[in-house]
Order: structure tokens, then C-alpha cells, then sequence
């Protein structure tokens, strides 16, 4: 890697090649990553009048303090090393893609012995099958009421399995005809995964198979005057039929592709796809993006795809269809075909049901686009007019963009725990909250709590500050250096610029103590006090009260309020952690797997304590020796006790 301490270096010092380039604020903290065939040529894009670039461009170039790159052999590494990059730091002027919400999949875990097929949102699992993402959960659980009949499969949590699996006798999906019943014995795993194989290949669009089946069987029963079963199965036909509807065709062959189209302006813009597999809808997501870099609707598709398939290389199809061909689509098309192992070709569709399908994303798109505009209009509007407005309240050098915002939570100076919350950009920045349990303070003392925390988390800053960065897997060693300690990362390096406390003067004060302490003096501090909602600075005898109806006043409510209750809730997790302690806790040697095989034996934490020797070491996985630990420990305990009562 190379550095140039000034954001204009000499055009000959950077290289001819290609690579990814890095731009970085006074802090260090990287604001934009790039990627160029040609370094030279595509930085020395930036060092022109400012006039001359975008205003998005040029206060990226104004709020950098120095441009770094790294050399890599050709354009798909450089678009690796982009994406994995942009991960990694999340720059503040690099177009970053969000779900417009948590859209729900339908699960089958294959990995299980008697696999449950529910809904799931979130990461997705090794051994598990999805299918979707669905628009809505219900819509999931009106597919599954349909097929339940054909396909019936155990659909009931862990818990309801195991209590009927104790009681020896089904619940009532077995009665009408939706579970097998694998819970008491009615059919086997091996039988029942079969069952689920089905139906998996019955999502997948292979629905041939089991019409043609479920055909042959109602005839059959027809046939042999078993009107009752041929009814059964003319009513699982029609159940399966309609689930079929739900999935719409889309294309006259069984292709798989996803197609994906756009809506945007100047700002922002919203992207819609469609995932088509065996030439049916079976998912769709959609996204929103504030557009903090200049982007035209080829590199927006380029920047969309990268997103989209960096992290679901299981799921890259053979097709994508846009409405343009994305910005370097050679480079993608080489990437993508490395994460599917097998050709991806981008494709615009001209006429035909592609073209009427994209006319359909499009209008999607379009439709979110104008829900998203409506509300996040005036929500943006007041985080801008907030910060700006806190900014000039509290004579701060620049606006606030983040800020850090402690409290203090005990009951009678016990458990006491302090809390950090931090606020990027009038927004709550939750992967970034910190939680603190209160060290070297006896008692109820929240002001020397206070000093503790912040004592902490800015010695933190600082060392954190001072270690180098973990290079993003596939990145290399850096050009001309030595390689970077990868087992260091920086986690937590940024500085805030404005930091709130919950209180008055005298938390002020300590606030004010741990920052001069420490090795970033100048960091801006406040105090909130909750009655009046006034706000105190440093080295002013009376405090400031913004008017309560300004933005400036509710974004500090915000981040002080979400302090006290990130405090609350620790307080509480550690409050019942104590008060659930029982007499199975701290033996050595046995850990929660090993408490909860004592619990389940003996049937309670108490019974257990009241086992002899020779019980303790029938339990299994426990064995002759532990149990002597456990029996030692336990009746030590429980001799110790009666002493104490003597």
C-alpha cells in the first residue's frame, strides 16, 4: 500500500495500474474507496477546480485529508478487493445498499434429523434450504396450509415436539391429516425426510411429479369406489393447484434468472428484483439508497449487482436482466462467474414477456420510490436541520455528525453498568453501542462511575487509534511494506464529535476530567439534565436551553434516551442473571450443557444437590470422577450453610 499525505499528490507518484484507491479524513477514518483501471488516470479525476466536480464529489475531496491505494493485477481483483473494502470501513461517501425491510424466507432445514420447515428472517444457516424472500411472513404460512395436506410434515416447535413425544400421543395436525406424526413413531425420519424432499422439490418448480401422483391416486380410489379418499385427494389437487398460483409464471420455459429494475433521481433511488426460478416468481427484495456519490444509472446497476451477490455466491444465477449493462460488465461478468462457478451473462431485454416483466419491476420500483419519498422526506429534512441547528446552539467548530451519549443505571449501588450509544448522522448506529460493568467504584456513585466509563472507552480510542488496520481477505500484503498484524483490528477507532452525558454540572464535571486525562483533550462535551431539559458547557455558568421545539432539542432527547434505556436493559439482564442463580453454578468442570443434563436427570437444581455419589455418576456424560466434584462441592456447600447458621 502506498500513502500520499496530501489528498493532491504529484500525478507521477501514482502508478499507471490497476488497483483500489482509498481517501481517508483527519482522523483517519476512510470516507470513500474506488476502483481504477488506471490509478493514475482515475485520481487525478478528483484534483481539479472544485467548481468543476459534483458537489456530492467535491465535499468528499474537501473532508479528505489523504489518498492511499493498493496495486492489484487486473480489474476483477480490484473489484474484489473494492467490495470487500467497502465492507470492511463502510465509507461515509461510498453508496451503500439497504433493504427497504426484513424480508421473511421460507426455511426447510435439511440438517436436522426431522427437519421443521418455518419462517426466518436474517442471516441464512449452513444445512438449511430457503425459499424466497417473500413479501409477507403470511404469505408463507397460507403456502404451507395449503401443502400441509399433501406434504405433511412436522411443522410444531421443539418444545410442543418433545412434550407430545413424552406423552405418547399426537397433537391435532396428526387428526386432520396435516403432520405424519414423526413425534410418537408414525412414520420415520427416514420416511418423513422423504416427505420434506417432496416438498422441497415440489418449491424448487418441479411440480409435475406430484400432480401427476396425486391424479393417478384420485383415479385409483375412484376406480376401487373409495369415494371418501378420492375426494381427500381431489382436494389436495385443487390446495396444490392454488399454491402453484400464488407463484407467478413469468416465462414460458423453466429458466432461472433474476431481473431487477430501477427508479431514481439526482439524491436517491430504489431498486426492485425479481427472483425467477424454473420460470416462476419465487422471491423478491427491494432496496433504497441515498446517492452520496455521483452516479449514473449504468454505474448504479454496476453498484447494485456487486452488492446484491458479494455475499450470496450459492445464490448467482445464470441470467441477470437490467434495464442497462452495468458499468464495467466484463469485470462483473468475470467475478460473478468466480463466486457461481459457471457462466453469468447480463442481458437488457428488448420485447417479448422479458420486457413485459421488467415493465413490471419497473413499476414496482417506481411505487416504492414514491412510498420511500414520502417517508423519509421530512425525516431526512429534520436529522439535516437538527445537527445544523445543534451545531450553532453549542458553538461547535462543525456539525455533529457523531455523537457519543453515556449513562450510569444501579438499584442501591448494585450491578452498577454504564452504557454508550452512538448516533451517526441523527441516526442510531446500534452495531456500535457499548455496554460497561463499573470496576473500580464501591457503591451508588454515578459521577465517579461516570468518569470511569469515559476514562475507558477513551483509552480505547487511543489505543485502538495507533493499531494498524486488518487487511479484507484477498487483498494481499500491502505494496512496499511490511504485512499487517491480521489477528489486530481496529474495532472502535472513531473519535466523537460531540459527547453527552445524562445529568447536570457534577457529571459534566467528570466528563470533563476523563477527556482532559486522556490523549484527545479537545472533544466536545455536554451535560443534559432531564427536568428542565437544559443543557450545560463547559466554562459557562448558566446553561443553554434550546427551545423545545427545535430538532436540535429532540435529537438530544433521542440519543440521551437511548442511553438510559440501553442502560436499563443491561441493568436488568444482569439483575436477573444474579437472582436466577442456582446451587449447580460455579462447580468446576461443569458448564451450562452439563447443568442443564443435571437439571433434566434429576428433574430440578434441588433434586440434584439431594443425589447421592452413585446417582450423580449415572447421569450421562457426567461419569465417576466429575460427580465426585459435584457431589464435593454440593454437599460442601450445603455444610458450609449449616454452619453459618449456627
Amino acid at each position: 500500500m502506498s500513502v500520499a499525505t496530501s489528498p493532491r499528490p504529484k500525478p507521477d507518484a501514482i502508478p499507471d495500474h490497476p488497483g483500489v484507491y482509498l481517501f481517508r479524513d483527519r482522523n483517519t477514518r476512510v470516507i470513500y474507496v474506488g476502483k481504477a483501471i488506471s490509478l493514475r488516470k482515475r485520481t487525478a479525476s478528483y484534483f481539479q477546480p472544485m467548481r468543476n466536480l459534483h458537489p456530492r464529489t467535491a465535499a468528499m475531496v474537501e473532508a479528505s485529508a489523504s489518498l492511499e491505494w493498493m496495486l492489484v493485477q487486473s480489474e476483477v481483483e480490484a473489484l474484489q478487493l473494492e467490495y470487500n473494502l467497502i465492507k470492511q470501513h463502510r465509507p461515509r461517501y461510498n453508496v451503500r445498499y439497504r433493504d427497504d425491510k426484513s424480508y421473511p424466507w421460507l426455511a426447510v432445514p435439511l440438517a436436522d434429523e426431522i427437519p421443521r420447515p418455518r419462517v426466518e428472517r436474517g442471516p441464512k444457516r449452513k444445512g438449511t434450504r430457503y425459499f424466497g424472500p417473500y413479501a409477507h411472513a403470511y404469505a408463507i404460512r397460507e403456502t404451507l396450509d395449503l401443502l400441509l395436506r399433501t406434504f405433511p410434515m412436522r411443522t410444531c416447535s421443539k418444545g410442543v415436539f418433545d412434550r407430545h413425544r413424552r406423552l405418547g400421543r399426537p397433537c391435532i395436525l396428526f387428526d386432520i391429516n396435516k403432520c405424519s406424526g414423526p413425534c410418537v413413531g408414525r412414520i420415520s425420519p427416514e420416511g418423513h425426510r422423504r416427505i420434506v424432499e417432496d416438498f422441497v422439490a415440489f418449491m424448487d418448480g418441479r411440480t409435475r411429479p406430484t400432480l401427476q401422483r396425486l391424479e393417478a391416486e384420485m383415479r385409483q380410489a375412484a376406480e376401487q369406489l373409495n369415494f371418501e379418499l378420492a375426494a381427500r385427494l381431489r382436494d389436495q389437487l385443487g390446495s396444490v393447484r392454488k399454491a402453484m398460483e400464488r407463484q407467478q409464471m413469468v416465462s414460458s420455459t423453466p429458466e432461472d434468472f433474476d431481473i431487477a429494475a430501477f427508479a431514481e433521481d439526482d439524491l436517491e433511488a430504489a431498486v426492485q428484483v425479481f427472483f425467477v426460478r424454473r420460470g416462476r416468481v419465487v422471491g423478491r427484495r427491494g432496496f433504497v439508497v441515498d446517492k452520496v456519490e455521483a452516479l449514473d444509472t449504468p454505474a448504479l446497476a454496476a453498484t447494485f449487482t456487486q452488492q446484491l451477490y458479494g455475499d450470496r455466491a450459492d445464490e448467482v444465477p445464470r441470467e441477470v436482466f437490467l434495464p442497462v449493462q452495468p458499468d464495467g460488465a466484463d469485470a462483473l461478468r468475470a467475478w460473478l462467474a468466480g463466486l457461481r462457478g459457471g457462466p453469468v451473462d447480463f442481458r437488457v431485454p428488448r420485447r417479448g414477456e422479458k420486457r413485459a416483466l421488467l415493465e413490471t419491476v419497473a413499476a414496482n420500483a417506481r411505487e416504492a420510490f414514491a412510498t420511500h419519498k414520502l417517508k423519509r422526506a421530512s425525516d431526512f429534512d429534520a436529522r439535516a436541520r437538527g445537527l445544523k441547528e445543534l451545531q450553532e446552539a453549542l458553538d461547535l467548530p462543525e456539525a455533529p455528525l457523531r455523537i457519543e451519549c453515556y449513562d450510569i443505571s444501579n438499584l442501591q449501588g448494585s450491578q452498577v453498568v454504564g452504557s454508550m450509544v452512538v448516533f451517526e448522522d441523527g441516526l442510531a448506529r446500534k452495531s456500535e453501542y457499548r455496554r460497561f460493568e463499573i470496576r473500580s467504584v464501591e457503591g451508588q456513585d454515578d459521577v465517579a462511575s461516570l468518569r470511569e466509563v469515559l476514562t475507558r472507552r477513551l483509552a480505547r480510542l487511543a489505543s485502538e487509534r495507533d493499531l494498524p488496520e486488518q487487511e479484507p481477505e484477498g487483498s494481499g500484503e500491502p505494496q512496499g511494506g511490511a504485512p499487517v498484524d491480521r489477528e489486530r483490528r481496529r474495532k472502535f477507532a472513531y473519535p466523537p464529535n460531540l459527547i453527552v452525558v445524562d445529568g447536570g454540572r457534577p457529571q459534566l464535571a467528570a466528563a470533563l476530567e476523563a477527556v482532559r486525562a486522556s490523549a484527545s483533550p479537545d472533544l466536545p462535551v455536554v451535560s443534559l439534565a432531564k427536568r428542565m431539559e437544559e443543557v450545560y458547557l463547559p466554562g459557562t455558568p448558566d446553561p443553554v436551553v434550546i427551545p423545545r421545539t427545535s430538532e436540535a432539542l429532540y435529537l438530544l432527547q433521542r440519543v440521551r434516551d437511548e442511553a438510559h434505556r440501553f442502560a436499563i436493559t443491561y441493568h436488568r439482564k444482569l439483575r436477573d442473571r444474579s437472582m436466577t442463580r442456582s446451587v449447580l453454578d460455579g462447580i468446576p468442570g461443569v458448564g451450562e450443557t452439563r447443568r442443564r443434563q443435571l437439571v433434566r436427570h434429576f428433574g430440578s437444581a434441588r433434586k440434584a444437590a439431594q443425589a447421592s455419589l452413585e446417582e450423580l455418576a449415572q447421569v450421562p456424560g457426567v461419569g465417576p470422577q466429575l460427580a465426585k466434584v459435584v457431589y464435593d462441592h454440593l454437599h460442601g456447600a450445603a455444610e458450609g450453610a449449616k454452619e453459618r447458621s449456627r
